[in-house]
């Protein structure tokens, strides 16, 4: 996996030395809230999501990297593909920041910066995201980055038990900023 650079930010591997901050992340409530899991309730669910961040690679589903802030340091966050078809040359979006890094302008820097990535080094055409109705920070996001709207995915996402509704948004390659 290759490492990503902005100002403010490394973008890289997620390692099993991460273990504490992806737990820190995940058993998060505040973050887990629009993120379609339950938050994490032990370190061997951490340690198996790290695996399973991995296995999108290896097995060419999609890729995830550890958001790291340069000031401080630690791993804030997580971003990357999933549902990615080389083929259709399409991909989804994720990411997550820690509650405590929110409103510092992290998640544009790392969106716009795999975005370029996945256009430029993976040929993508179409980036796609999924993002809950209520989630307004992540709507504003997408839409100020060029993400157009499609329309509304009914019960899509279950959390909690509880369907919800979701937003789907995409990101062609000749409109991308």
């Amino acid at each position: 996996m290759k490492e990503l650079e902005t100002e403010r930010l490394l973008l890289r591997e997620i390692k099993v030395e991460d273990h504490q901050r992806i737990y820190d992340l995940f058993s998060n409530e505040e973050l887990t809230r629009y993120y379609g899991q339950d938050p994490l309730t032990s370190m061997a669910q951490a340690k198996q999501l790290i695996e399973s961040f991995s296995t999108l690679e290896t097995e060419k589903r999609g890729m995830r990297w550890a958001i790291v802030s340069k000031e401080f340091n630690e791993v804030i966050g997580t971003i990357g593909f999933h549902n990615w078809n080389s083929r259709h040359m399409r991909a989804e979006i994720g990411y997550e920041i820690h509650p405590a890094y929110w409103r510092r302008g992290y998640a544009t820097e790392a969106v716009k910066t795999v975005n370029k990535y996945g256009f430029h080094e993976l040929q993508l055409n179409r980036i796609g995201a999924i993002v809950f109705l209520n989630n307004d920070a992540s709507n504003s996001l997408l839409r100020k980055l060029g993400f157009v709207q499609e329309g509304i995915l009914h019960d899509y996402m279950m959390q909690g038990g509880n369907a919800y509704d979701t937003y789907i948004y995409s990101l062609r390659r000749n409109d991308a900023k």
